[in-house]
């Protein structure tokens, strides 16, 4: 199997190459991992806001939760249609042009009214996500030596983690107590920080004047790529599927207060940010394995989580672990299609976003089909373990092809 080492280094920007030299490289990544903070506020604290948004928009919880499918189709349709687009545009200027975006899509989310108003926003919010993350990892890389571009990767990715333990806790109580609408303004004001930030401290990169939309999409042709965005775009659904329901597993089946949903949303951040450390030591060891064993683990997590989610220490623990198996899987993944694209590095970062949003639309989509039919809080998390088992078929379908591939 293949490990995180064989990495080809000439596929990868170098320091200056692109114009990318800055005596400020600490900031210009913080710059650009607070971008992904804000994408991960945004992205997440719906679930935790779920049931006061249905109760503002006159909607049941099932029904309301499609809204986190719209952002999720948002993140699909923007990935790679923005990142073939624009690949010709200077990398810095993209960046700020594409956290406006979010920043204004939050800002729509805030001021609707009503289910499908609220819905086309949250889709308009999407949009820019995946296409941030991919051009966001190719500026990371290209400030730094060979030997630190791992880490670099990790760093804008860890703004997006930690938003999982601090943006979305904060942003779930402020939605409690001042409305939910006051989350997506904050969003706001993290999207134009994150601007005014990167144009500080990122340096001007142009863009590949060589690239066309053709070009950049030959990544997926490739059969590793779409073993590895399948894979994610159906098992990591696993995680989506419960978590997604959070906030209404604590209340209904744990049976605390709605003061006790952000200590739970900070339990799968706390996880996440363990998860994240633990990921890069599990590349280190080996890719392919670390997916196989993270799906593996995640199965057996929310199989004993519908059992005991009615106790609340039990929950609490399992959530965590279910935020540290998410993180594990999500970067990778990450590493393996970025392997598996060759010269398409932003399209491959992009893309993996967008398999993983997939699987956020897919997971709250079947939550929510099995919750209307009346098989209670507890069923997503089975519907979860079913996806990830899926999902490692497709991994390990994968393995075996390349396995071929490389004996023919």
């Amino acid at each position: 199997m293949t490990s995180i080492q064989t990495t080809d280094p000439s596929s990868w920007p170098t320091p200056g190459r692109t114009g990318g030299r800055t005596s400020h490289v600490g900031l210009a990544i913080l710059a650009l991992a607070l971008g992904g903070f804000a994408i991960g506020t945004t992205e997440f604290v719906t679930m935790g806001l779920l049931p006061d948004i249905a109760d503002g928009i006159g909607e049941s919880i099932p029904t309301t939760g499609h809204i986190i499918s719209a952002y999720a189709v948002g993140v699909v349709v923007g990935a790679p249609v923005i990142v073939s687009l624009a690949a010709r545009l200077p990398r810095r200027e993209l960046a700020i042009g594409l956290v406006l975006a979010l920043g204004l899509g939050n800002a729509i989310t805030a001021v609707s009214h009503g289910y499908w108003a609220v819905m086309a926003a949250r889709f308009v919010s999407g949009l820019p996500h995946g296409a941030y993350f991919g051009v966001a990892s190719l500026v990371a890389v290209s400030l730094v030596p060979p030997e630190r571009r791992g880490r670099a990767v990790s760093g804008v990715m860890l703004g997006l983690t930690v938003a999982t333990l601090v943006g979305v806790p904060t942003g779930t109580v402020l939605g409690q107590q001042l409305g939910w609408r006051t989350a997506y303004w904050a969003v706001l004001g993290l999207a134009m920080a994150t601007a005014a930030m990167v144009l500080l401290f990122v340096p001007h990169q142009p863009g590949n004047p060589d690239a066309t939309v053709r070009a950049e999409l030959t990544a997926l042709r490739r059969p590793q790529v779409l073993f590895a965005v399948s894979a994610g775009m159906v098992g990591f659904g696993g995680v989506f599927a419960m978590y997604s329901y959070i906030a209404s597993v604590v209340t209904d089946v744990t049976d605390l207060s709605r003061g006790a949903i952000p200590l739970f949303v900070f339990a799968f951040g706390l996880g996440s940010v363990a998860g994240t450390w633990l990921a890069g030591r599990m590349a280190d060891w080996n890719v392919e394995r670390s997916v196989l064993a993270g799906f593996a683990v995640l199965v057996g997590t929310l199989v004993v989580f519908s059992w005991a989610a009615g106790m609340a220490v039990p929950a609490f623990a399992l959530v965590m672990v279910v935020g540290a198996l998410g993180s594990v899987l999500a970067i990778n993944l990450q590493i393996r299609l970025m392997h598996a694209a060759g010269d398409a590095q932003m399209l491959g970062a992009a893309l993996n976003h967008s398999a993983l949003n997939i699987a956020n639309g897919l997971g709250a989509w079947l939550g929510s089909i099995v919750i209307a039919a009346g098989y209670g809080f507890r069923a997503p998390s089975l519907v979860g373990a079913a996806l990830a088992v899926f999902g490692l078929l497709i991994f390990a379908v994968g393995l075996a092809a390349s396995r071929g591939e490389d004996g023919a």
